[in-house]
């Protein structure tokens, strides 16, 4: 259990910090300004993204798109891949290509919540890991207040 907390503990650390690193989760850009008509088909920014992504990770690459993350307030698509931690940022408006970067925190969060292994171990790993934590907490404050307590009883009982 105690290697499970470390593991979880350590990653859930960086995971907590991926909005403010560029090599855990590349930034959000900004697409040109243009209201929500005037953008391009989900079909052409996927598209767009699709051809930006072969470039990057090689032909071979699986280029199944897993979700596509609209941001309206910047006007930016962020295309995330099924088999590979990419992501391309396609501008809403125009269809560029304003970003294309490795999304480290993906596989990283994988390590943190077991599924790296797979999804049963997940299961497991995670129950184990928060039990073990419930149980270390109660004992840990009956630990701490347990004593505190009994020694006002005997005080009192003087």
């Amino acid at each position: 259990m105690a290697i499970l907390l470390l593991i979880s503990a350590i990653t859930g650390l960086l995971l907590g910090w991926k909005k403010q690193s560029d090599w855990l989760q590349p930034g959000t850009q900004k697409g040109q300004k243009g209201e929500l008509a005037d953008w391009k088909s989900i079909a052409e920014l996927s598209e767009a993204a699709i051809i930006a992504f072969r470039q990057n990770a090689g032909p071979e690459a699986n280029a199944e798109v897993d979700r596509m993350d609209v941001r309206p307030e910047k006007n930016v698509v962020k295309v995330r891949f099924e088999y590979e931690d990419y992501e391309v940022q396609v501008d809403g408006i125009t269809g560029a290509v304003l970003n294309v970067g490795k999304r480290n925190a993906d596989w990283i969060e994988r390590i943190h919540d077991g599924s790296i292994v797979s999804d049963m171990f997940k299961l497991i790993s995670m129950n184990v890991l928060s039990i073990g934590v419930f149980i270390m907490a109660i004992t840990g404050l009956w630990l701490y207040f347990g004593p505190k307590r009994y020694r006002a009883q005997r005080r009192r009982d003087v």
